[in-house]
């Protein structure tokens, strides 16, 4: 069969894979597999349930939760009644709960517990289109803390059982014949790094795009995989789809503190991944390296070094023997403390250091690039097995059937064909001010083509600045050569309409810990350890080393080395780990002004 609405997958999964499981998730201590047949009859009885509770077409459904198999038939049981998912992380503010509950005027809520209901119980009194709020788990003080509201309240379980005993097979056979690809399927409010989120409108078929446009990149033995980043993230939904149109067995790690853990069990062929992620794993396996000894410690490192002079376009014949006995040696244990099958990182969100590209590549974890915005659904670009379809650096090719090209006057990259949104939810004004007369998305972003067709992203046309020497400076570029080196952890070049450009720098501070003992320096706070004079003077040599790979104008001539930490919980990053540059600016106000005095 043909899937081309969302919830095709269902049957087509059951045609095509019907004896493989679709989900695999921890309940308690113990991992449970969900097959298609369990799979489809929970999506049916919720669609059953949610039509009782008075559902209408186009009516808006909200969820707040981690990543399980719940979330999925949640948004399978809404989309085939013909009503739409509004996916909401779990980790914002009470002002962007409201606003996004009000804005995308939502009826029901779904939340993982009941924890999650203390986020936005002050606010339900201000949301009156709010009929009931529901919990995938079992929340015995639920209908207690929901007393007051006059709404509806009850488990997972209770709205089953409720269309168990209710069932209404014609009426969804009805809606599901009426979906139209056209149709919008979900609300994704993007993150707002300024000011309130956008509802970004997707419909089946821009979903669909991708998904079909992104299935040549697994290889085709492929049938594991694993999922940590959240599904409220268009990239990591899209991948969720992919998984279940291949019919892979999708394992969900129980928490990015436990992924490297749950790798062990579930030994997936590939996962999505974040630069920001991939960092962390690698500065791991450099720590690793540093505690052992003598010989060991020697040949681990020329091991890593070796790794980091990869080249995907072909290597010398001495090379490839020396990666061989490195891969016996070294390679092969670092991929067993990651369940030993681990393949393929499909890495996406910003920019990955090539560096680390080659060095995984290398190893035998193939590093996968690709690029977009929730507002294309979100792929415009994926590496992928196609003739030129992987350069390491670059996203790849664009996905069969988009147009993309750079603008010549400013080198923005824009977009157009099936992937590109239905437009914002209420904001025409703002749908025309990215979508252009011609049906072209202006993505904000800037590249570049390879002569082979490779798609190169070099920085964002909103977060370039001027100095006041009328000189243009790509923030990102540098930031992402200086992250380069392990001392630091991230870090914000400023300077707009200043002299010089500056930056704050947050170090890793387990790096720099060892680093300090190793040469006997002994701090016991994290102010102390950014202030002592002989780490300032390690760090500025960092600046040196990298400041030489740019020009004059662009290099670091002051820097703040801070005892800090930019989190998604604190507001100064996004759900994908990009920092949020004018909350970042506030957060550290003093000091980006002492680095200009």
């Amino acid at each position: 069969m043909e899937v081309k609405r969302l919830f095709d997958l269902l049957e087509y999964r059951k045609e095509q894979q019907p004896d493989r499981a679709v989900f695999v998730a921890k309940y308690g201590s113990e991992w449970r597999k969900i097959f298609i047949d369990e799979y489809i009859d929970t999506v049916n009885n919720l669609s059953y349930a949610l039509l009782s509770l008075g559902l209408q077409r186009d009516d808006k459904v909200a969820v707040i939760s981690s990543n399980r198999p719940e979330w999925n038939f949640l948004d399978m049981a809404v989309q085939q009644i013909g009503c739409v998912l509004v996916p909401i992380y779990s980790t914002i503010s009470s002002d962007d709960y409201k606003f996004i509950l009000d804005n995308a005027e939502v009826k029901l809520v779904f939340l993982e517990n009941l924890d999650l209901f203390r986020k936005i119980k002050d606010i339900l009194p201000s949301l009156p289109l709010i009929e009931g709020v529901y919990t995938f788990k079992e929340s015995d003080g639920l209908k207690e803390a929901l007393s007051q509201f006059s709404i509806g309240c009850g488990t997972l379980a209770d709205l089953l059982a409720e269309g168990k005993s209710h069932p209404q097979a014609d009426k969804v056979l009805e809606l599901k014949a009426s979906i139209q690809p056209r149709d919008v399927a979900t609300m994704i409010y993007t993150s707002g790094t300024t000011g309130f989120p956008k509802g970004v409108m997707l419909c089946h078929e821009n979903i669909l795009t991708c998904v079909n446009g992104v299935k040549m990149t697994p290889k085709p033995y492929f049938s594991r995989a694993m999922s940590f980043l959240p599904l409220c993230h268009i990239y990591e939904r899209m991948m969720n789809y992919l998984y279940q149109f291949m019919g892979y067995e999708l394992y969900y790690a129980e928490s990015i503190a436990k992924v490297a853990e749950n790798l062990k069990y579930a030994r997936p062929y590939m996962m999505t991944a974040v630069p920001r992620f991939i960092e962390k794993m690698y500065d791991g396996i450099f720590r690793s390296g540093q505690k052992l000894t003598g010989f060991k410690k020697k040949l681990f490192f020329k091991a890593l070094n070796h790794a980091m002079e990869y080249d995907l376009d072909g290597t010398t014949f001495w090379y490839d023997c020396r990666r061989k006995l490195y891969d016996k040696l070294v390679y092969s244990k670092i991929r067993d403390n990651f369940g030993g099958c681990l393949e393929m990182f499909v890495s996406g969100g910003s920019a990955i250091q090539p560096r680390l590209a080659k060095f995984f590549t290398c190893i035998g974890m193939d590093i996968y690039e690709g690029y977009g915005l929730t507002e294309t659904s979100p792929v415009i670009a994926v590496s992928s097995a196609l003739p030129h379809g992987r350069k390491l650096g670059t996203a790849g090719l664009p996905l069969p059937g988009i147009e993309v090209k750079v603008l010549p006057e400013t080198n923005e990259i824009v977009c157009r064909g099936s992937n590109v949104m239905v437009g914002y939810y209420k904001s025409p004004e703002l749908t025309a001010e990215v979508i252009d007369a011609d049906g072209w998305l202006h993505t904000g972003d800037t590249g570049a083509f390879e002569p082979e067709g490779q798609l190169r992203i070099t920085g964002r046309t909103k977060t370039m600045f001027k100095t006041s020497m009328g000189k243009y400076v790509n923030p990102e570029v540098l930031e992402e050569k200086f992250k380069e080196s392990p001392f630091i952890l991230d870090m914000m070049v400023v300077g707009e309409n200043q002299k010089f450009a500056a930056a704050l720098v947050l170090p890793d501070f387990d790096f720099l810990k060892e680093w300090q003992e190793r040469h006997g320096i002994h701090c016991e706070t994290h102010e102390e350890m950014v202030t002592d004079k002989r780490t300032l003077e390690r760090y500025q040599r960092v600046m040196d080393k990298y400041n030489v790979q740019f020009g004059a104008t662009e290099q670091i001539k002051r820097f703040k080395v801070l005892n800090d930490s930019w989190t998604e919980a604190n507001g100064c990053m996004t759900p994908t780990l990009k920092i949020k540059r004018k909350v970042i600016e506030q957060r550290c106000k003093t000091e980006i002004e002492n680095l200009f005095k």
